[in-house]
């Protein structure tokens, strides 16, 4: 009897006459999509007591009371608008701050360096 050897070897079993006995594999992909139940439908959701679905890319409104809304819609856009505005007066100002920094900061260092040239030049001189 081998150590390792192969006791048990299963039957193998015969080949499938056909693939699968269902049909709907002949039918086309509409129809395929009605049987198996791949239709979904458009996505909607409900926000705040606003109902609202899915359409071409965009969220959309199920009813027409979106006038207020819309409104809104504007003056966040518009308030949107002024901050970015402002945000960007900001970090103009920001960069121009930092660039008379820079200019001070050199300045005082070439200045500190004139002075330590001419304590070494008066020292030289004694």
């Amino acid at each position: 009897m081998p150590l390792f050897g192969n006791s048990f070897s299963p039957k193998k079993t015969p080949p499938r006459k056909w693939a699968s006995l269902s049909n709907l594999h002949l039918l086309d992909r509409s129809t395929r999509e009605v049987e198996l139940g791949l239709e979904y439908g458009t996505p909607t959701m409900n926000l705040a007591g606003q109902s609202l679905k899915f359409e071409n890319g965009h969220w959309v409104s199920e009813s027409g009371t979106f006038l207020g809304d819309r409104r809104e819609l504007q003056r966040l856009r518009k308030r949107n608008q002024q901050l970015e505005e402002e945000n960007n007066l900001l970090r103009l100002k920001v960069d121009i701050l930092l660039d008379m920094l820079s200019e001070t900061t050199a300045e005082s260092h070439l200045m500190e360096k004139e002075l330590e040239e001419l304590k070494q030049h008066n020292r030289r001189k004694k």
